[in-house]
């Protein structure tokens, strides 16, 4: 009776052998493939890092920089790219043992949609600091205005960027609450002087002394490395109160244009007192009519009359 019992279910025994057997199969393949496309993809990616980094450095100006900002870009990308092939063998073996998928998909875009509008915010962040990236708004050691606030860039991440002031204070931004930014070493800097003269001065004498000051600071290693061009003389930019206006402006490598300015004016100072070129500051005259007499001013005593003031 055993027999004819084990006879009877022998096929089927065979037959989930058979089954079980082509499913571990298929589930070895699939993750053959999966580790191949993954062994391919990150050689792939390596040379396009090096093809990217070549075409950036020819415009760069700071050593390094495209190197670094394309490395954080494509260990994100790695990252995504690695992520859905492993998602993707995954769902492929759940359907190769017989598991219906429609319901986990179901199920995952559920939780994701949960999840998006839990951290939506986490979200922006992390988008908005992708682009940031992407496209090479700001980096470390830059220089920026951040919605109203400046400093030094300390860091950057996907989600905040971190500056610190001249006070030392550290402000951290999400990168998704950023509305305006302003990078003012971007590729290169700008140091912009109005220069203020007298009125008696000849503005043509006062641009020819600017101009020799400003050869003499590009004729010396220390400042002529960092600047890119000689002194730019825009011209008598206005008529203040107490002076003529010069504009001018020095444009200098990244984040020397502070270093260069302050140079500069401490010798065109001593080049104007050289030269007797007034530096001109504000002054008030009182003037007092002759023909006003003092006031006659009396003080109540008291109990007694008015002392009359002299």
């Amino acid at each position: 009776m055993f027999g004819n019992s084990f006879e009877a279910y022998l096929p089927k025994f065979l037959d989930l052998g058979v089954n079980l057997a082509q499913a571990s199969l298929g589930v070895l393949l699939i993750l053959l493939a999966a580790l191949i496309a993954i062994k391919l993809l990150r050689p792939a990616l390596n040379r396009l890092e090096v093809l990217l980094v070549r075409a950036a450095e020819s415009s760069e100006t700071i050593p390094g920089a495209a190197m670094m900002r394309i490395r954080t870009l494509m260990s994100v990308v790695w990252t995504i790219v690695a992520g859905l092939v492993w998602f993707t063998a995954v769902l492929t073996i759940l359907g190769q043992v017989g598991v219906n998928v429609a319901p986990v998909l179901a199920s995952a875009g559920v939780v994701g949609l949960a999840v998006g509008f839990g951290a939506q915010n986490l979200v922006k962040d992390f988008v908005s600091g992708f682009f940031l990236i992407l496209e090479d708004q700001i980096r470390v050691g830059d220089v920026a205005v951040i919605n109203g606030t400046g400093g030094f860039v300390e860091a950057i991440t996907f989600r905040t960027i971190i500056l610190r002031d001249e006070a030392a204070i550290v402000h951290i931004f999400p990168n998704g609450s950023i509305n305006t930014l302003s990078n003012m070493t971007k590729d290169w800097s700008a140091y912009l002087m109005n220069i203020g003269v007298a009125y008696k001065e000849d503005t043509d004498h006062v641009i020819d002394v600017m101009r020799r000051v400003g050869d003499e600071l590009q004729a010396e290693p220390k400042y002529g490395s960092v600047m890119l061009e000689p002194l730019e003389i825009i011209g008598v930019d206005s008529f203040a109160d107490s002076a003529v206006v010069i504009k001018a402006r020095l444009k200098t490598l990244p984040i020397k244009q502070w270093m260069v300015g302050r140079e500069y004016r401490r010798r065109l100072k001593k080049a104007f007192e050289a030269d007797k070129i007034e530096i001109p500051f504000p002054h008030r005259t009182l003037h007092i009519s002759e023909g006003s007499q003092p006031s006659n001013l009396g003080v109540k005593q008291s109990g007694g009359t008015p002392e009359t003031g002299k």
